[in-house]
């Protein structure tokens, strides 16, 4: 029993600090894909830029873009002729596996991985809605070219 319990406990040692590190296995930067809809279709080639208080990226719809990760949210402008411009605020959310590094790796770690960014994660897809841009049209009762116009009598 006393060799079984070896067995166990002294891969663990080792094995359980490095778990509570596992924040930081992905790194600071995400990959995420960024795509444009309107009215429930896809909108290609639309450029969008992607800030943080970690920098700004671009993208042109639908694409795949790499981002430093963060806790303050990714806001997201989308642009393209025939369509208005679109604003969005992306949240991050914190990894599990920072709180894993709060208990296996101590207060230190845990602190560089939620300063560095490693701690958190944006979606992986994020999708951002347009709407196309209003262009006037005749209304039903306007005069036309076509009508007649009222003569004068003499």
């Amino acid at each position: 029993m006393k060799n079984l319990a070896g067995r166990i406990v002294l891969p663990m040692r080792f094995i359980l600090p490095a778990a509570g590190c596992a924040s930081i296995v992905d790194g600071t930067n995400q990959v995420l894909s960024v795509q444009t809809q309107a009215n429930g279709e896809s909108v290609a080639g639309a450029e969008c830029a992607l800030t943080s208080n970690k920098g700004s990226w671009f993208v042109r719809t639908p694409g795949t873009v790499s981002v430093h990760r963060g806790y303050d949210a990714l806001n997201v402008k989308c642009t393209k002729a025939g369509y208005q411009p679109a604003i969005q605020s992306v949240a991050s959310t914190t990894k599990g596996m920072a709180f894993g590094n709060l208990l296996f790796g101590g207060i230190i770690g845990a602190g560089v991985d939620m300063s560095d960014g490693a701690a958190y994660n944006y979606p992986k897809l994020i999708t951002v809605p347009m709407n196309p841009v209003q262009t006037a049209t005749a209304s039903p009762g306007s005069s036309s070219a076509t009508g007649s116009s009222p003569q004068p009598v003499d």
